[in-house]
């Protein structure tokens, strides 16, 4: 008799989850369901999240009603300034004060950040000459974990970079989306299957370059190391437009970005773990980089993909299925 009515409470549980999962599903509250949408039709290989119960017709609707208009400019490299900083111990805000309140000598400064629904890190480097792009060893042949790149290039302080080739969520890591440029060279070209964005890089005066011309345009402007990615967020101190939730749904996030006074931000956001944090949209990423003075930013790989490696050590939480949560990656952004 026990077990009758044990049976009868588990599958009245099963029928609210279900009446629970179908309302948010296809009931009336749209924001479900363009979060679901928008989402899964962003990653590299989940697609068939959003097609398992949405038509084409409507998952297109979804995506035409957010999405992201990008500033239509390259960077002005001429109004970033090294020598605008002043040291002050007066500061105009809580966010700029966690930015410039650091020791003399320190390369860079490693701080939490939180907001509804998501945790995760911002590194503030104040000598952008330290910054370089390094790669897999195994480039085109297969990625690394993020912390075996930081090690292998005694790298202080790295963040992920741009994307791969993932096909059906095999993707090694080792073959690259779109431009790879290294030491002014171009490592690697082509392979873009919609997931790059644009150029994005240094150039040999340590100034953040955001531009959506060729890689050899690139180079002439400068560029020393570079990727592919996008979307850019911020130029010239201009927000894009972005429209919805941008059509990129909520998730972890990399961003890099460059303040007009020349510091480098580097913004890890974890995502994908409920009851710890569920990542930021590309809007709430913005905001983010708004509030700590990015001049020009770029959101960079995301999703499992997305990592911070201090010393050797990771500094956030990554999502992906491996034991250290980091997934394979093509390039990273290191500080030496």
């Amino acid at each position: 008799m026990k077990t009758h009515r044990r049976i009868k409470i588990v599958v009245l549980i099963l029928d609210i989850l279900m009446c629970v999962f179908l309302f948010f599903t296809y009931g009336p509250i749209s924001y479900f369901r363009t979060l679901l949408i928008t989402t899964a039709m962003t990653t590299k290989s989940h697609h068939y999240l959003a097609r398992t119960f949405y038509s084409d017709d409507l998952i297109n609707k979804v995506l035409s009603e957010n999405y992201i208009s990008e500033v239509g400019e390259n960077t002005n490299l001429d109004e970033i300034n090294f020598d605008s900083i002043i040291e002050t111990d007066k500061y105009e805000s809580e966010y700029e004060k966690q930015i410039l309140k650091h020791n003399k000598d320190d390369v860079y400064k490693i701080f939490e950040i939180s907001g509804t629904g998501y945790k995760g890190f911002v590194a503030a480097i104040y000598d952008a000459s330290r910054i370089e792009l390094v790669t897999t060893k195994y480039l085109k042949k297969q990625g690394q974990f993020l912390q075996t790149i930081a090690k292998e290039n005694e790298a202080l302080l790295a963040i992920n970079g741009g994307g791969f080739i993932d096909i059906d969520g095999q993707g090694d890591g080792g073959t690259p989306t779109g431009t790879v440029i290294q030491n002014s060279k171009i490592l690697f070209e082509g392979a873009d299957t919609g997931w790059g964005g644009g150029i994005v890089g240094f150039t040999s005066d340590n100034k953040l370059l955001l531009t959506k011309e060729s890689s050899s345009s690139a180079l002439s402007q400068g560029i020393e190391d570079a990727v592919d990615f996008g979307p850019f967020l911020i130029v010239n101190g201009k927000r894009s437009v972005i429209k919805g939730n941008g059509g990129y749904g909520t998730s972890s996030r990399t961003a890099i970005a460059q303040r007009q006074d020349g510091i480098v931000l580097f913004v890890v956001i974890d995502g994908r773990q409920p009851g710890y944090s569920l990542g930021v949209t590309m809007s709430e990423l913005t905001d983010i980089l708004v509030r700590y003075k990015a001049y020009n930013a770029v959101n960079l790989d995301g999703g499992a993909s997305s990592s911070m490696v201090e010393n050797g050590n990771i500094v956030n939480k990554p999502c992906a299925v491996s034991k250290t949560g980091e997934r394979w990656i093509p390039t990273a952004w290191i500080v030496k």
